[in-house]
């Protein structure tokens, strides 16, 4: 019985600086690994907020230049027939899009709804615009319609004002 006693004596003390040793060091691992993923995370902020910065940017100048009352001034030539014209003007307007799809990871899902919406509007109204006209009627009919209908609503106008509440948001 004495034998057992001095065991447990020994034992017991053992066993309790062994266990208050097992959970500190655990507590401190955890506790340290904690510490460096909130490190990671406020670096990788400060590497992707410039990097979200300039992809709105970028939004806001696409959302610009697909805008129609800029586009058909910069583009209009008298040379050229209104077909002419509407492949000139949805193509560049598909371009500055496709040139821009990267950037939609940078934002929310409603809003890449509303650039893309803003895109197929723009678009659509250059195609309905010139349906109305012959192919080889000039380009500045085409203009006109398409001024004519923009002055009614800007399919940007929305997307832009969108774009800007995200960044308010977000920055």
């Amino acid at each position: 019985m004495n034998i057992l006693q001095n065991i447990l004596l020994v034992l017991i003390p053992s066993l309790a600086v062994f266990l208050t040793s097992f959970f500190s060091i655990r507590f401190f691992i955890k506790n340290e690994q904690k510490k460096q993923l909130l490190e990671l995370k406020h670096n990788s902020r400060s590497v992707i907020a410039p990097l979200r910065l300039q992809a709105y940017e970028r939004m806001a100048l696409l959302l610009e230049r697909i805008d129609l009352n800029r586009l058909v001034i910069k583009m209009n030539n008298p040379e050229l027939n209104a077909m002419q014209f509407q492949i000139l003007l949805t193509s560049s307007i598909r371009s500055e899009f496709e040139h821009n799809l990267s950037q939609q990871i940078y934002f929310s899902t409603d809003l890449w709804n509303l650039i893309k919406t803003a895109e197929e509007t723009t678009i659509n109204i250059v195609n309905q615009s010139a349906a109305q006209l012959s192919a080889d009627a000039p380009s500045l009919e085409l203009a006109k319609l398409i001024l004519m209908r923009v002055a009614e609503s800007v399919p940007t106008a929305q997307a832009m004002a969108a774009l800007k509440a995200e960044i308010q948001e977000v920055f």
